[in-house]
């Protein structure tokens, strides 16, 4: 009897599928994706009970309706395009101008709110959508990769944005007492710090906005370095500066829930109107004695501790060491002049400093030990910048007095602290580097026919 064809496929059908399934990294990363995906979607809820929009909706509006940031767009753009060709490129480009153009002149004629970006967004999901539809094999991975990671950096400060937002509706009360007081240990240098930046104004202050608000500028510079290969190799790097970006950025937030401060220049200084302790920043130091929570607005977001500026720069600086001469010295330019930034505005103490630059190390040396594979130096590593993460919190909450009552032995012990991991990071870094351990590469992608253009 003819065997008549089925549409149930064999088991050995599925078995490739299967196998792949099982991989430990395809596993993971699905787990990552449900995981972040779970995450907007309770932020977006979140938002949506103070009454505003979340993550999803705000980025989901940009399609049509004008942006918050273009630069930013088009940055996620700059990104997507690693891993086109140069006539892509272009084909990308000028197809994201055109559709701004077009949205610009409507906008104009009906009187609608004026920004850019839409193109620029209409483009990164059309390469998402040529992935799914006219890719196959390794090629519709890596351009899936290059539109995921475009739109998680829109996404990231989407959820950043939200981020600010609960910290400020549901944290009343911040603690900066606490960490004012333990900042006498560092000799309080935001008060120093802002005093230098008002004497050489305007010339400092306006350099030093400029280097603070092109943060993602100069890391976008950077990390678009470190991708430039991407469209020859056919495969990202191991590990890159965008990476350690996103993370820090989506785990720092956390913190601030669990240690809310606003900075001097709002709980001691003029703009914090009201709500301030006293108009003291930067002419006369804060008030000594037992340290205590004061209630806020539901306004200023409680975004201080740590320094996610501090550890964004000081991730910027260790990615700009492999550059070259030209981007180690901006690198370590950015970095100064963030640190300077920080303190001399306001935004930060001393202490929230510190803890940032422990943060992102700790981060950065988790996510360098995933792409090459975790060893005993990795996890000592980690635990180690954790803890010393830990307790310079429990430190500042619960001992600012004595660390005050002794700043001689205070101060030296949390620069120690902070200094034991920057030489557990180099120390282990550089055992990594002269091993030189083959990191993990993807499979070669299999034969198939010609790939259409984008276009």
């Amino acid at each position: 009897m003819q065997n008549l064809p089925t549409r149930i496929s064999s088991r050995r059908d599925r078995g490739p599928l299967l196998a792949a399934l099982r991989r430990p990294r395809v596993l993971l990363w699905t787990a990552a994706g449900a995981l972040t995906l779970g995450f907007l979607i309770a932020l977006e809820f979140a938002a949506r009970h103070y009454g505003v929009r979340g993550p999803i909706t705000e980025q989901a509006r940009e399609v049509v309706f004008a942006p918050d940031s273009g630069p930013l767009l088009y940055a996620g753009l700059a990104l997507t395009m690693v891993v086109l060709t140069w006539r892509q490129r272009l084909v990308a480009a000028g197809a994201a101008i055109g559709i701004d153009v077009v949205f610009w002149l409507v906008r104009w004629a009906v009187g609608a709110d004026m920004n850019f970006g839409n193109g620029a967004l209409w483009v990164v999901l059309g390469c998402a959508v040529v992935a799914v539809t006219r890719r196959r094999g390794s090629e519709r991975a890596l351009l899936l990769k290059g539109a995921g990671l475009g739109l998680l950096l829109v996404a990231g400060h989407k959820t950043g944005d939200t981020w600010l937002l609960i910290t400020s509706e549901t944290r009343k009360s911040v603690l900066d007492p606490y960490v004012a007081t333990a900042d006498q240990a560092l000799g309080n240098p935001s008060w120093l710090v802002g005093r230098f930046v008002e004497a050489t104004e305007p010339v400092g202050g306006h350099v030093l906005h400029l280097v603070y608000g092109q943060l993602p500028l100069a890391a976008a510079l950077v990390g678009l370095y470190q991708l430039r290969h991407v469209a020859v190799e056919r495969r990202f790097p191991s590990h890159h500066l965008v990476r350690t970006f996103l993370v820090i950025g989506l785990l720092g937030p956390a913190v601030y829930m669990v240690f809310p401060v606003v900075g001097p220049v709002f709980a001691y200084g003029a703009d914090g109107g009201q709500w301030a302790v006293a108009n003291l920043w930067p002419d006369t130091l804060p008030p000594g004695g037992a340290p205590h929570a004061i209630p806020f607005d539901d306004i200023t977001p409680r975004n201080c501790m740590p320094s996610l500026h501090t550890a964004w720069a000081t991730t910027l600086f260790v990615h700009s060491r492999k550059g070259s001469r030209a981007m180690r010295s901006a690198g370590t330019f950015w970095l100064v002049a963030t640190l300077t930034a920080t303190l001399g505005f306001g935004y930060h103490y001393g202490a929230d400093l510190v803890a940032g630059v422990v943060f992102a190390l700790t981060v950065e040396a988790a996510m360098r030990a995933f792409a090459r594979g975790w060893d005993s130096g990795a996890v000592r590593l980690v635990a180690h910048g954790t803890t010393v993460f830990a307790v310079l919190l429990v430190a500042y909450r619960y001992l600012p007095v004595e660390m005050a009552e002794h700043p001689w032995a205070a101060g030296p012990l949390l620069l120690l602290a902070m200094v034991s991991v920057i030489v557990g990071y180099v120390r282990t870094t550089r055992r990594w580097e002269a091993k030189a351990v083959p990191v993990r590469q993807p499979e070669p992608p299999h034969p198939a026919e010609p790939q259409p253009e984008l276009v």
